[in-house]
């Protein structure tokens, strides 16, 4: 019976690694399918910057102000409002173009309501990890570490799928895929969490008005901006979450179809990449926790990303490459469980809604600006002046640990603390980490 009442409480962790391991597949479904199918029907680079730019940047608006509108709606109502919002998006591209009725303007207003209509979805999943691990009986630190192995092995998969259905079924069949992999998602939550209280709608808040929203969200930016190790994570995966977007959406896309195989070698590099990921986030979960985390942080962040960029620039075979992204990604796997743990550590959980858009809001700020970068660098000054430039950028960022002094308090938490411009006092619970660089 106990057994049985154990099984029962993994149910709401199971349900929501499921579904954000199916809604990461399809979201590596987009990542490759969106940019090839810019390529295919535009051939311009720039064309595809400007796609990743109408893509992000509502990512950016979402969370910046929609920590409390998840809070009042609830955890699991936005996950699935979320997910289904983002399927019937990406399922418009391929109908519209079947039908001869798709015009430019058309996909970058779709992707952007995608985007819009993500960052709650994912932030909503994350912030209740904490309260769905303590209902299922594991740690934390456990919990976090799973989460993101099984996101990355999702990544994985998806690439993987990508790059084969590009080549044998076109873009259109991979955007169509994505779509079904949004409505499963969804359905998972709706049948999968139930009675967690963290879950649900919060009781006893303020009413509705501009006041009190203005206060409940600037109650999660005081709350970050007091902490110094937060806020130096903020800026640092600001940089690499930036020239990641402009790695993903235009780099690694257009090296695949000038020097490499096409859509199949792209496919298999993300695959790699994540494959890797898996791999460290893996051993990070298993042995991580037994050796510093500034050093074992401070090393992966170095190795993850600027390497990528030098060997794409200075080679046209995909085995350098293919070797060094599978390296950088187990690098990048032990980067997130971290993170995770830090950010849980030092974030209470009334303020965990506010504080985690907060965080995604400034780790998300630059990657419009990456995407669209990328693709006037490359129209400008080719794509290996692009991949220096970025890759340069890239590395500089990642020192950020070997200079600043507030990466020193990373190895345990610390305090929690009120915000200092408290909300108006609710007596019921209210209430995601910043996405890290390899995610």
């Amino acid at each position: 019976m106990d057994g049985g009442r154990q099984a029962r409480d993994r149910t709401p962790l199971a349900a929501v690694l499921a579904a954000n391991s199916i809604s990461t597949a399809g979201t590596s479904l987009t990542l490759i399918g969106v940019p090839w199918f810019v390529l295919e029907t535009t051939g311009s680079a720039g064309r595809a910057g400007v796609v990743a730019f109408c893509a992000t940047l509502p990512i950016v608006v979402a969370a910046l102000i929609g920590g409390p509108v998840i809070d009042r709606i609830g955890r699991r109502r936005v996950s699935i409002a979320s997910d289904t919002v983002c399927g019937a998006a990406i399922a418009a591209i391929p109908v519209l173009h079947y039908a001869g009725a798709l015009h430019f303007w058309m996909l970058c207003a779709l992707m952007a309501l995608n985007g819009l209509a993500h960052t709650p979805g994912n932030t909503a999943r994350y912030v209740l990890v904490p309260d769905l691990a303590e209902h299922a009986g594991t740690t934390l630190a456990r919990a976090a570490s799973l989460f993101d192995a099984v996101s990355r092995g999702a990544r994985m998969v998806g690439a993987a799928l990508a790059g084969v259905l590009i080549a044998f079924a076109g873009a259109e069949t991979v955007l169509l895929l994505d779509a079904a992999t949004f409505a499963l998602s969804a359905l998972l939550v709706a049948a999968g969490v139930r009675g967690i209280r963290a879950a649900e709608p919060s009781k006893g808040t303020a009413p509705v008005s501009l006041r009190t929203y203005r206060a409940e969200l600037r109650e999660g930016y005081a709350y970050l901006l007091g902490n110094r190790l937060l806020l130096a994570v903020v800026v640092m995966v600001m940089f690499m979450n930036g020239t990641d977007q402009g790695w993903n959406a235009v780099l690694l896309p257009v090296h695949a179809e000038g020097e490499l195989g096409g859509a199949t070698d792209l496919g298999m590099l993300t695959a790699l990449f994540g494959a890797g990921g898996l791999t460290g986030a893996l051993l990070y979960g298993a042995v991580g926790h037994r050796f510093s985390r500034r050093a074992v942080f401070t090393v992966c962040v170095v190795l993850c990303g600027a390497p990528r960029f030098v060997v794409a620039a200075l080679t046209g075979s995909a085995l350098p490459l293919a070797v060094t992204m599978a390296l950088g990604g187990i690098a990048g796997g032990m980067l997130n469980p971290i993170l995770t743990t830090v950010t849980y550590e030092r974030v209470p959980e009334e303020l965990r809604s506010r504080v985690s858009g907060a965080l995604t809001a400034g780790c998300e700020l630059a990657m419009p600006v990456g995407g669209l970068a990328a693709g006037l660098l490359v129209e400008g000054m080719g794509a290996t002046g692009a991949l220096l430039a970025m890759g340069g950028v890239y590395f500089l960022a990642t020192l950020s640990p070997l200079v600043f002094p507030a990466w020193r308090t990373m190895e345990g938490p610390e305090p929690q603390v009120s915000s200092p411009e408290p909300c108006p006092p609710r007596p019921g619970p209210v209430a995601r980490t910043p996405r890290s660089p390899a995610s």
